[in-house]
């Protein structure tokens, strides 16, 4: 590390506070010592008192007059609090993703302005009871009558605490008329802060369910590990309906016993409910969560019970990784291979490999533990060569089997003149569950009424003037762009050559939705999509009605085949499986297997045998029929040797350079010169592809260029990355950097 003279340290690493950094020179005794991250004591203000602090830039360049600038007086390594975690991850994620320090800090601190603690007020006598009972009858005299109500139920309840918006709401007695009471000394108004709880449910604890011989052998295995102080990684490649949840209370039973603290991550928003009253049916209000949909002042208590020993576990999305516990012993991530586990913003951090670096960073270690039914090959592919531990579980726990899947070929169904959204397999299966007050969920990867309108005389496709992107029918007569939210009415007309033939291509939820109705007019369905799921609870409310009966098929998109558990639920469909395997993505085939998977398991999960159908226009795809198969062995070991051929993720790895500019000829040309400097760089083995626009090459009028670098070491990626940022860094401070703007993602997981 080389040596710097300045060092620029936050104070306080509020959200408010991050963008006010302080100089302070580092001392030639502490050369060396000082880093990114660092917890240092300062010098602070006018009378110099001794502060902590955090380094979050090391410099050459004095910012004020060398002679005006304090000393770093040491650096605080006394002990370890949960902000001091929290700088070392962010410094840690600026190096190895690439950032702003500012933009890392703001990623790892959770909670954001400070907010009021809710209080609950009570209402008490503060007079002797004979006294009391002499005020009543004079108020009764008076007829002074809310006072009269007041006393009257203080004097039947001798000894109570009365909730406050109790007596203001049920015996509509003022807030002025209680002040009055309380100033006069004859009644006693007590406040208690307390935390807001999310957590709406009975407090019933379950006890430990038994666990199967591969569950508890995964359980004692850990375990045992933990207790001799290994502090490892595993992959839990458990088959959908396995019970990797229980594998999961009984690890966290385990390691909360001995003092430390568990965070959960799962996918989506749409699984917190369901995958929370399981851990709060056994662990009670020692558990807590957090989520997007959550106010803030839900959140940052949250962050307080954790902070201060209130909780034990917290479960939610990938932020969920960053609450500060003092001690954290476990780490879980549930359905690892969800691409949601990677953040499209600046730090583009995964969270699988920010949780490996956080459990070696907590005092006395962590462990981590991954679970999926699909795994992703980056995680399978360090299992095989030993980085992580690999457990199996290959059995259904309700006893039951795998469903039976059929592949409906669509081309042959349209030359049988079936031109419905549904195969005639697939229409006999839903018929007949229907009839029997079974349930059905019908899956497909779109939203909305359609895909995209076109003109089927000259093929002209209606897009988004902003964007890259074609604009998508939507109820009430409307395209709009799923990127930017631009809308325009429906036009009859083709402006290209006047055709009338202009229509949808009509595969969305909605239009499944309104053909189930058309084919089944009694059939009640329930409809689950980013449309109807906007509002607070919304996610709850459609799964509680489907879970408790109230209809018989569940349309939705992605979000409805992930993790859900629905014993009645006996057939699934999947129609447009193959839709996924046309995104310009070297992921495609993968993403296609864990989805059409996912769903596949969504069937059958009770005593009943379920059915599975997969429609598609490419049936022999091997991602298809591995797929059917449920066979992840086949598909891991075909698609391997395509990403080792072609040197992708996770045989090598590769970083993307993403540029952005308002003038398309000025963000190619910057484009080129980043091209050029890594060329010069020399690094042996690096294959460069690009410049070129973007996949989709403009959004919101800004123009998009990728430079991808595919490297086997991880680490010349990185030398790369710090020189293209140090170029950038001496164009903006010159003010030559004014239009153009530069992102980093290793081993992308979306698309750009």
């Amino acid at each position: 590390m080389a040596d710097y003279i300045y060092a620029n340290v936050i104070v306080d690493i509020s959200h408010e506070k991050v963008d006010r950094p302080f100089q302070y020179r580092i001392p030639d005794r502490l050369m060396g010592r000082v880093d990114v991250g660092s917890p240092v004591n300062i010098p602070f203000g006018r009378g110099n008192n001794v502060r902590k602090g955090y380094v979050i830039e090391l410099t050459d360049e004095p910012q004020w007059e060398v002679d005006k600038i304090k000393e770093i007086l040491d650096v605080a390594e006394d002990t370890v609090s949960a902000e001091d975690l929290s700088m070392k991850l962010a410094a840690w994620m600026k190096r190895h993703y690439g950032s702003t320090m500012n933009a890392a800090l703001r990623t790892v601190i959770p909670s954001g302005k400070k907010q009021n603690r809710q209080v609950h007020k009570y209402v008490s006598l503060r007079l002797p009871e004979r006294e009391a009972t002499e005020y009543y009858y004079e108020c009764a005299r008076k007829k002074q009558t809310a006072r009269e109500r007041i006393l009257k139920e203080l004097l039947d309840n001798p000894g109570d605490r009365i909730p406050y918006e109790l007596i203001t709401s049920k015996l509509n007695v003022t807030s002025a008329t209680l002040k009055s009471l309380s100033d006069k000394g004859i009644i006693r108004i007590d406040s208690e802060e307390y935390f807001r709880n999310p957590v709406a449910a009975e407090t019933t604890r379950y006890g430990q369910k038994v666990l199967s011989d591969e569950q508890q052998n995964i359980v004692d295995s850990v375990v045992r590990d933990y207790d001799e102080g290994k502090r490892e990684t595993y992959l839990i490649h458990g088959i959908t309906g396995s019970g990797k949840t229980e594998v999961y209370i009984a690890l966290i039973d385990a390691i909360v016993k001995k003092g430390r603290q568990a965070i959960v991550l799962i996918p989506e928003i749409a699984l917190t409910y369901q995958t929370l009253m399981r851990f709060y049916r056994h662990f009670g209000d020692r558990v807590s969560v957090v989520n997007s949909s959550m106010s803030p002042g839900e959140k940052f208590d949250q962050m307080e019970r954790a902070r201060t020993g209130d909780i034990d576990i917290i479960i939610g999305p990938r932020s969920a990784l960053f609450t500060p516990f003092p001690n954290t012993g476990i780490i879980i991530i549930d359905e690892e291979h969800e691409t949601t586990y990677k953040s499209e913003t600046m730090p583009k951090y995964h969270a699988r490999e920010t949780a490996i670096e956080l459990a070696k960073l907590v005092p006395g270690g962590a462990c981590v533990v991954l679970g999926s039914a699909t795994p992703s090959l980056e995680a399978y592919y360090k299992a095989r060569s030993g980085e992580y531990k690999l457990f199996e579980l290959t059995k259904r726990l309700t006893g039951g089997t795998l469903p039976t899947v059929e592949i409906a070929d669509l081309r042959e169904e349209l030359r049988k003149g079936n031109r419905s959204i549904f195969s005639l397999r697939l229409q006999e299966l839903l018929d007949d569950r229907i009839k029997k007050g079974e349930q059905a969920m019908l899956f497909i990867n779109r939203r909305g009424l359609a895909g995209f309108v076109s003109c089927r005389s000259c093929g002209h496709v209606f897009k988004c003037p902003h964007c890259d992107v074609s604009l998508s029918e939507h109820r009430g007569g409307r395209l709009v762009c799923h990127y930017c939210g631009y809308e325009e009415p429906v036009k009859k007309i083709c402006p290209k050559c006047g055709s009338k033939f202009v229509s949808s291509f009509r595969a969305g939820t909605q239009q499944i939705e309104d053909e189930v109705k058309k084919f089944w007019p009694n059939a009640r369905v329930l409809r689950m999509d980013a449309d109807t799921t906007r509002t607070k609870g919304s996610y709850e409310k459609i799964l509680s009605a489907f879970a408790n009966k109230e209809a018989d098929v569940l349309v939705g998109t992605q979000m409805i085949v992930k993790g859900h558990d629905f014993p009645n639920v006996t057939l699934v469909g999947v129609l447009a499986a193959d839709m996924s395997l046309y995104a310009s993505d070297y992921r495609a085939s993968e993403r296609t297997f864990q989805l059409l998977t996912q769903a596949a398991g969504r069937a059958g999960r009770g005593e009943r045998a379920g059915n599975v159908v997969i429609q598609s226009y490419q049936p022999d795809h091997y991602s298809i029929l591995t797929a059917a198969k449920q066979d992840y062995e086949a598909f891991y070991t075909e698609e391997i040797a395509y990403r080792d051929i072609l040197r992708y993720p996770p045989i090598s790895h590769m970083m993307s350079v993403q540029i952005q500019s308002r003038d398309e000829e000025e963000g190619m040309a910057f484009s080129n010169r980043l091209r050029a400097l890594m060329e010069q760089q020399q690094i042996q083995n690096a294959v460069f592809i690009g410049p070129a626009l973007a996949t989709i090459g403009k959004i919101n009028d800004i123009y998009r260029f990728a430079v991808y670098v595919k490297l086997d070491d991880y680490d010349g990626l990185v030398f790369l990355k710090d020189a293209l940022e140090k170029y950038i860094k001496d164009l903006q401070d010159a003010g030559k950097l004014k239009t153009v703007s530069v992102q980093f993602d290793f081993d992308p997981v979306n698309g750009y």
